[in-house]
């Protein structure tokens, strides 16, 4: 640790407080289920491999494995300054068990993935916080011993086979208007002003009126002023249009944030609505701008949020140990990547690059300027391996998208789009922290269940909008998909040729959220549909007649592949 730390403290219940406590006696416990005997982690009420509610802790040997890293370079929480090291560790009783946590008594730059680690306790206001240090484990020949990386746990459930073989809602439905707002980066404008905007200019967009709209979705629901991430939900775009929909939807649990329009999509196939109105909106600029104004010094809105806070809830399990940020628990996984595949920071350069390229042909993105190698690798770090143009871009903004009946669409103002197959699968921990360490959490699953709805392959794909909250997402979704295999990426991405338009993939042509801007998943299927109409004045793909988008950044993933309608 570079300074004195003062950590957040977890809200303490029946199930987690012999955790936080036990290190009293120097003893690391977890959780172990009395029937049949399976640790498990984080604590939770039932078993989930029996399914008992009989548990015990259960004291097992402090030593473990790292198994994913990162060296945070930026202030997140209050009291608690950088650089620090952040790490999963897997204990030696069973590799599934992962913590995070602080690897201490070590240069920053001697913690290495594979490192043999021992628990230690950091004790404040009662609370015992298990961080790790070195064994010192050498071989005959005095090297460090490293201990195993696990891969896919073998029990992962394989992906699901379509229910019904040629029955897909996906072709009753189809996609007829788009809208954006006004973008910028800090615009102080009342986000449901901007909702409005983008939800009038998608009507428009469709030759609809306000009457021909039936039902109402987005992402992720009723959150507005938390962190500039939520309009508020249906409730205040309701209020405002007076629409009275027959059908409405939001929330956070959704295969990322288009799950709100696959949730739509649901909803006219199965005759509830004719046209369906989908919207997000952020406004993460203005938000950090008005808290760093309103609590200087404190790093970032999170910093604000939770100072002065015990903390509830999944969250408690990271942030009591600095890792205020996705940066923090997806570069973990970038470097367990790195580790095992031999990829470098120049692949994840070329995502970056590729991105301020094509934003350059954006008259909306917010970032244009050229970018070259020197300058993404001379960047300053936020959490190793991701440096400033790892990642995405807070902004303000509003899109909105109209989801109809298929058999109406071709009645409209604009060329339909149509939906080919989704992907929405969950085949994994729910957990940040608990599932795979080599890719980001929550992706593989849907980019699998996809292919298992069309007889399209990834070949067929003439581009791709691929979520890329931060490069290494984007890396993740392009091996995921299979556009390469598992650990080929470094060459895949090698020169940006590929990725590039002309290539044979063109990646996120409108600058992606590296360049372009933070629209949180919505803005990529706003891109998607103008490539497919035709109208991406000044980045067209030529031809473009399919491609898939894919989004969520470490919550569960969803993708889907759309075609033009010709």
């Amino acid at each position: 640790m570079s300074g004195e730390v003062t950590r957040q403290l977890p809200a303490l219940d029946d199930q987690n407080t012999f955790f936080w406590t036990s290190g009293e006696d120097g003893k690391l416990r977890i959780q172990r289920c009395s029937d049949c005997g399976e640790l498990r982690h984080t604590p939770a009420p039932v078993c989930p491999y029996c399914k008992s509610f009989e548990w015990a802790p259960a004291e097992v040997s402090g030593k473990g494995t790292i198994v994913a890293l990162t060296v945070n370079h930026h202030q997140w929480m209050p009291g608690f300054p950088p650089p620090f090291i952040l790490a999963l560790v897997a204990i030696d009783e069973d590799d599934r068990v992962r913590l995070t946590t602080n690897i201490v008594n070590v240069p920053l730059d001697e913690a290495f993935i594979g490192q043999r680690v021992q628990v230690a306790f950091e004790q404040q206001d009662g609370v015992w916080f298990p961080v790790f240090e070195p064994t010192g484990e050498t071989d005959s020949a005095g090297k460090p011993v490293e201990g195993p990386i696990p891969r896919e746990d073998p029990r992962v459930r394989q992906v699901r086979p379509m229910p019904k073989a040629g029955d897909k809602f996906e072709d009753k439905v189809a996609i007829t208007g788009i809208g954006i707002s006004q973008v910028g980066r800090r615009l102080m404008r009342e986000p449901i002003t901007l909702t409005v905007e983008a939800a009038l200019a998608a009507i428009e967009d469709a030759g609809l009126t306000l009457d021909d709209i039936d039902g109402l979705a987005t992402y992720p629901g009723g959150l507005a002023g938390a962190g500039g991430m939520s309009e508020g939900g249906v409730m205040p775009l309701e209020e405002a249009l007076r629409i009275r929909p027959t059908w409405h939807h939001s929330g956070m649990e959704t295969p990322g944030q288009t799950g709100s329009v696959v949730a739509a999509m649901l909803a006219v196939a199965g005759g509830l609505c004719n046209h369906v109105l989908c919207f997000r909106t952020v406004t993460e600029a203005s938000s950090l701008a008005r808290a760093r104004s309103a609590a200087p010094g404190t790093g970032s809105a999170a910093a604000a949020m939770f100072s002065n806070k015990r903390i509830e809830g999944d969250m408690a399990w990271r942030l009591v140990y600095g890792a205020g940020s996705a940066a923090n628990w997806i570069g973990m996984m970038a470097n367990t990547h790195f580790k095992l595949y031999g990829t470098t920071r120049e692949t994840l350069g070329w995502i970056a690059l590729t991105a301020r390229k094509h934003a350059a042909l954006n008259p909306i993105a917010i970032y244009t300027d050229p970018l070259t190698m020197d300058d993404y690798l001379s960047a300053r770090m936020i959490s190793t391996p991701f440096g400033l143009y790892d990642c995405d871009v807070p902004m303000d903004g509003a899109v909105a998208v109209i989801v109809s009946r298929r058999d109406i669409a071709g009645d409209l103002r604009q060329p339909p789009v149509h939906v080919e197959a989704v992907g929405t699968q969950v085949t994994e921990r729910i957990s940040w922290d608990q599932g795979v360490v080599d890719h980001e959490p929550l992706v593989i699953g849907a980019a699998r269940h996809l292919w298992t709805r069309t007889d399209l392959t990834p070949d067929d794909m003439q581009f791709a909008q691929l979520y890329d909250g931060f490069s290494f997402n984007c890396l993740t979704w392009l091996e995921s998909l299979g556009f390469c295999g598992t650990g080929e990426a470094k060459d895949f991405l090698a020169g940006g040729e590929n990725i590039s338009l002309g290539g044979k993939l063109p990646l996120n042509t409108h600058g992606g959220q590296l360049s372009a801007g933070r629209l949180h998943g919505y803005g990529f299927l706003h891109e998607a549909v103008l490539q497919l109409r035709g109208q991406a004045e000044g980045r067209q793909v030529e031809n473009a007649e399919v491609g898939v988008v894919s989004n969520g950044g470490g919550t569960p993933g969803g993708a889907m592949i759309l075609k033009a309608a010709r």
